[in-house]
């Protein structure tokens, strides 16, 4: 049976070193949204143009996971899942193509995220972009927890 890893969590908590971690482990297919974007970008600097591409690309990801799943391949996705609308139809989806979901959530308190991100600031990975210690917290707001309630929903390791 496969299995879709839902990586969750704001950026700079983790999620890429966590999913590539569960790839190495697992051979499951990866996708991250970023990795993407960055090949597209004429300009990685280009915050319009990225935020434009995230939905398409995500979408296309998407696409293409649902027809792994069905073929019974592990995937990964590393879109952050910031609210628990998007968690239950990703994870509704995979059910019904007959796949386990696991939700990896990385709880990260605030002035980590921002030491960490504040380091990768300085040196980018490719695919990645400078964030603010504003965007920071303005992204805090929008993003929803998963609370115990949800996180029983999901499939154990």
């Amino acid at each position: 049976m496969a299995t879709l890893h839902l990586m969750c969590g704001m950026a700079g908590a983790g999620k890429t070193t966590l999913a590539k971690q569960i790839e190495a482990e697992t051979s499951a297919i990866r996708f991250s949204p970023d990795e993407w974007i960055g090949k597209l970008l004429a300009d990685p600097l280009d915050r319009q143009e990225n935020e434009r591409l995230r939905d398409p690309v995500e979408a296309l990801q998407w696409d293409l996971a649902q027809r792994l799943l069905s073929s019974g391949l592990d995937v990964i996705l590393e879109n952050g899942f910031w609210g628990k609308g998007e968690r239950e139809d990703y994870r509704d989806t995979a059910r019904k193509l007959g796949a386990k979901v696991q939700l990896h959530y990385l709880d990260v308190p605030e002035n980590e995220l921002w030491r960490r991100i504040e380091t990768r600031n300085k040196n980018l990975p490719a695919g990645t972009f400078t964030v603010t210690q504003d965007e920071l917290r303005e992204w805090l707001t929008w993003f929803h927890k998963p609370d115990a309630e949800e996180l029983e929903t999901y499939d154990k390791a």
